[in-house]
């Protein structure tokens, strides 16, 4: 049979690939990769970058493009069938990925490719690659390479279990409400609650401690009783507080281990601790540095923080009857504020916002600042909605992109940015391979023949997803393993991506993207202007929210012994920058996946970090508006010159600074997010 997974001359066939076509690819694909890899650290095949990429990255290249179409539509169009082949031939395709970045036959070929050979991309790319065996554990030996390979095992094991235990101790919390104690909880939510209840056969409401329910529990319901109970559920789980039912769940033991595994892993690695190990890819130099950036901010947002809890307890005790309010009361006091502050809802914004309309301004403004053309375009699809487009400059292509706007069954959450292939002047053929990105969101379908309406959310959604798009797709970088997104360190990826977030909020770009949609008026200024006015309500707690998960992170990963209680260093931190002190008994870190069960361990501040890029990069635009209020395009050109084209082809910071001719400063984010200082 024809194996649709196996053709390499243009797109996917979205269309024609079905699940009983995966693992008869994946013997053909990991065969010859094996074999290229075999071939490459033969002792006579010469240690010389084309000849290497020319029989190992193209059958790389191959395997990852096939399997990134299995797994693209496993997120996007996901059928029991498609999950078990996906399934069965995850494994395998792990473990060669894994053996690839330890091989110490390649690393070796690595080491001995001649640097003044190589043109400044391919440098790069060779510098990238040292650092990744290294850090991948190729230059141990012995008894420290075995121990290595047992820590990484038993790292995802622990990882792995904490992740379970802070679902499972989720899930094992549930209370049965009487109709009287949800005096002021949204009628959709309550609804819910009562399913949920009458799906068991008991009486009451069920509440439970997933977002859905408990944040607007927490946000709406009058009795203050019930917010606690929910409350102190929630930031017990997963610990030593958390009552009878749910011990068997907490993560205390979990967390020392997953510590202690880090930092021996760092020092087996050469760093004195798991902090230091974790920035060696990064754009920040050192913990110290990062530290260093999150006090500087946490002293800036501090006074606007300490405003926003004054408003807070004023309003609390003026118009709630709240005098000394509690940890569980916050959330309630804080949008009973914002209701009085800003009379609007999201329902009133989302009919001026058809998605057609939208997309319509985006790429009006990615054409005129970017210098390009963007059309409809053909390719098989995997979705009746789905939509293709290309990308022109004069009349060369630039790259090509996939945009699958709406929610469906058999396609998971959120929202995403992929890469299908990357632009690369392929060693086998000597053409130009174009990119070609996935772009995917979420938003709700239209109804009754109406277009899909977003909320001004969403619409901020695909702007960043389309920043991340324009890295991939408008590099003009030749060599794959540094083209587009590839090779651009973690805490700056984000940088395009926030960047285009800023347009979403320019009256002049807002009014020339959205039309009602029954009326077509664009969206009326004074209902911009209460949007814009609750863009940065409580800000600054929220700044220092994000500054104590970020700053506890790095310090647990440079600064704490793991044999020792996690939860002295957390009080010392929370001591130092919140202006709300939680209870003693809360135990939020023994949920914290990000940084225990995510990839995010000692990088969780890159958040903060690729903010302060973004919103320096937009204050060049802000700068150079023109009188009729748009973007200007020689900000635009050098924008797409240094920092999108040039992809990972150099470290992030000298784009920026090519860019902006300085570092970047935290100005621009303090003033976006109204706490700039005012003479």
């Amino acid at each position: 049979m024809n194996n649709p997974l196996l053709s390499f001359d243009g797109l996917p066939h979205f269309d024609q690939i079905g699940p009983e076509h995966v693992e008869a690819a994946m013997d053909q694909l990991l065969e010859r990769a094996n074999a290229a890899l075999e071939t490459v650290t033969a002792p006579g095949f010469a240690a010389e970058w084309n000849a290497i990429a020319a029989e190992l990255d193209v059958a790389t290249e191959q395997l990852s493009r096939a399997w990134g179409a299995v797994s693209h539509l496993n997120s996007v169009a996901d059928t029991p069938e498609l999950r078990a082949a996906f399934n069965a031939a995850l494994p395998r395709v792990t473990e060669f990925y894994t053996r690839l970045g330890a091989d110490e036959r390649l690393y070796a070929k690595y080491k001995a490719i001649a640097p003044e050979s190589l043109n400044p991309e391919q440098r790069q790319a060779h510098k990238n690659a040292l650092r990744n065996f290294v850090l991948g554990g190729a230059d141990l030996q012995g008894a420290a390479r075995e121990r290595f390979a047992v820590i990484q095992d038993r790292h995802a094991a622990a990882s792995q279990k904490f992740s379970e235990n802070a679902l499972d101790a989720t899930d094992a919390f549930a209370y049965y409400a009487e109709e009287a104690e949800l005096a002021g909880v949204p009628g959709d939510v309550k609804q819910t609650a009562l399913n949920a209840a009458q799906a068991e056969g008991k009486t009451g409401y069920k509440l439970t401690l997933k977002m859905p329910c408990y944040l607007p529990v927490m946000q709406f319901a009058h009795s203050s009783e019930l917010r606690e109970k929910l409350y102190r559920a929630y930031v017990t789980r997963a610990s030593d507080q958390s009552d009878d039912t749910s011990s068997q769940f907490d993560n205390t033991a979990l967390i020392n281990e997953l510590l202690a595994l880090r930092l021996e892993e760092a020092k087996l690695l050469g760093y004195p601790s798991f902090g230091d190990l974790s920035v060696v890819p990064k754009m920040a130099e050192s913990p110290q540095q990062v530290v260093t950036f999150l006090r500087d901010l946490a002293t800036r947002a501090h006074p606007y923080a300490e405003k926003d809890l004054d408003d807070m307890r004023v309003f609390a005790r003026e118009h709630l009857g709240l005098p000394d309010p509690q940890a569980w009361d916050w959330p309630f006091i804080s949008e009973k504020l914002k209701e009085a502050r800003y009379a609007f809802n999201e329902q009133e914004v989302k009919q001026y916002f058809p998605l057609p309309k939208v997309l319509a301004g985006l790429f009006k403004i990615v054409e005129t600042l970017f210098e390009v053309s963007i059309r409809e375009d053909h390719a098989p699809v995997w979705h009746e909605s789905v939509r293709f487009y290309r990308i022109d400059r004069g009349d060369n292509l630039v790259g090509q992109f996939y945009l699958d706007p709406a929610a469906r069954t058999g396609k998971r959450g959120g929202a995403w940015m992929d890469d299908v292939r990357a632009r690369w002047l392929r060693p086998d053929t000597h053409q130009l391979q174009t990119p070609v990105a996935h772009l995917v969101c979420n938003f709700a379908s239209g109804v009754g023949g109406r277009p899909a309406l977003l909320t001004h959310d969403d619409v901020t959604t695909l702007f960043h997803e389309f920043g991340h798009g324009l890295q991939h797709l408008l590099t003009q970088v030749n060599e794959r393993d540094v083209s587009g997104i590839s090779g651009v360190e973690w805490d700056a990826v984000e940088l395009p991506s926030q960047f285009m977030e800023n347009f979403c909020w320019e009256w002049d770009v807002l009014k020339e993207m959205s039309a009602h949609v029954d009326t077509d008026q664009p969206l009326p200024r004074a209902l911009f202007d209460k949007m814009l006015a609750a863009r940065n309500f409580q800000s600054g707690m929220q700044t220092l929210r994000q500054i104590e998960f970020s700053l506890f992170d790095m310090l647990l990963h440079t600064a704490h012994d793991p044999a020792q209680d996690i939860m002295p260093l957390l009080q010392q931190v929370r001591q130092e920058v919140a202006v709300l002190q939680p209870p003693t008994w809360s135990r939020t870190a023994h949920t914290f996946s990000h940084i225990f069960a995510g990839g995010y361990a000692a990088g969780y501040y890159s958040y903060k970090w690729a903010e302060v890029l973004s919103a320096d990069a937009y204050a060049a635009f802000e700068e150079s508006f023109g009188h009729d209020g748009l973007p200007n395009v020689d900000t635009g050109r050098r924008f797409r010159q240094t920092v999108l084209e040039t992809g990972g082809s150099r470290p992030a910071i000298e784009s920026f600074k090519a860019f902006r001719g300085r570092e970047p400063t935290l100005d621009a984010l303090l003033r976006h997010q109204g706490m700039a200082q005012t003479h």
